[in-house]
């Protein structure tokens, strides 16, 4: 890690901080950046570090602000007296109880395998995937704890992409069945990859598509066309997701538009490679999530989101 300390540490900052009362925001500011470079309390108003550059510079640049604001910070540069005296300076940057929540909760979500949409258990392990890059950035002096961690995730993100990528999960389309004026259906809840299907059926395939929403364990109607579920005629693949399937077996994936609509889905379903547009269009399916209490309602926010990438990455044949 790039905050990595040596093993043995000569020396360590302590900082000193006399903050102003009457300017509450700068106050809150300094405390705020204390705790995010993960320095530890020794008493009020006295915060121990270990010496490293980083955090010198750091705490240089937080000196300068607070002077500004009225206040003072002293850093101090001290040595500790002794071995005893620097292994209690080390536990005050245990992380390990840390770790051990995380460990408690990424276990705890495979209670849900099989019973739980993986989409929802993916989207929950990621975050602990960053609970677990924020608890480490802050972890001077890394013990076991730390290593058991990125295993147990590890572990977990293995069990569930054999979830969200099953090996034979589809109902075969009959060989002249049509798609046109079908009813098509899918599992709540509604997110990015069952969203970006509904869109691309009543966009690209039928305008007069009807849309159904089934509950957990409901059977679909019959002659249905199931999307985004196991067992449906359309579903993730070893390697794609709904979305993407759809696009290669209706041979829409030639539509560089579609495409990398594709990859945004692929990304907020199942991670991977980074997507910059993703987190903006997150944010606004999360929007649309909220101010929409049926799915019917939740599509018809969605599909404004997608008709805007589509019409952004559109790009008409040169003549």
């Amino acid at each position: 890690m790039p905050n990595a300390v040596p093993e043995a540490v000569p020396n360590w900052l302590v900082t000193i901080a006399q903050l102003s009362l009457e300017d509450p925001a700068s106050r809150m500011r300094v405390l705020r950046t204390l705790e995010s470079l993960g320095a530890a309390v020794m008493r009020e108003g006295a915060y121990l570090l270990p010496d490293t550059a980083d955090n010198r510079h750091a705490l240089d640049a937080l000196a300068d602000y607070a002077l500004k604001s009225g206040g003072m910070i002293h850093i101090l540069h001290v040595a500790a007296s002794g071995v005893t005296q620097s292994d209690s300076f080390r536990r005050l940057f245990d992380r390990s109880a840390r770790y051990e929540d995380l460990i408690k909760t990424v276990e705890s979500l495979r209670v849900g395998f099989g019973q739980t949409d993986p989409s929802a258990i993916s989207r929950v392990l990621h975050k602990q995937r960053r609970e677990l890059e924020n608890i480490s950035a802050l972890d001077f002096f890394p013990t076991s704890a730390r290593e058991r961690a990125q295993k147990v995730i590890a572990a977990c993100e293995a069990e569930v992409k054999k979830l969200l990528f099953p090996t034979h999960s589809t109902t075969p389309l009959g060989p002249s069945e049509t798609l046109l004026r079908r009813s098509w259906a899918t599992r709540k809840p509604l997110w990015a990859d069952r969203l970006a299907c509904a869109w691309l059926i009543r966009r690209f395939v039928d305008p007069e598509a009807t849309m159904v929403w089934l509950d957990k364990a409901a059977a679909p109607p019959a002659n249905a066309l199931g999307f985004a579920f196991d067992g449906a005629h359309f579903a993730n693949s070893e390697t794609r997701v709904t979305y993407e399937e759809m696009l290669l077996r209706l041979d829409l994936a030639k539509n560089p538009a579609l495409a990398k609509i594709g990859s945004i889905v692929h990304y907020l379903e199942v991670r991977g490679t980074p997507v910059p547009e993703a987190a903006g269009v997150q944010t606004l399916l999360q929007g649309a999530q909220r101010r929409s209490p049926q799915e019917s309602e939740l599509l018809a926010e969605a599909e404004k989101t997608f008709d805007l990438l589509y019409d952004a990455y559109f790009e008409p044949a040169k003549r």
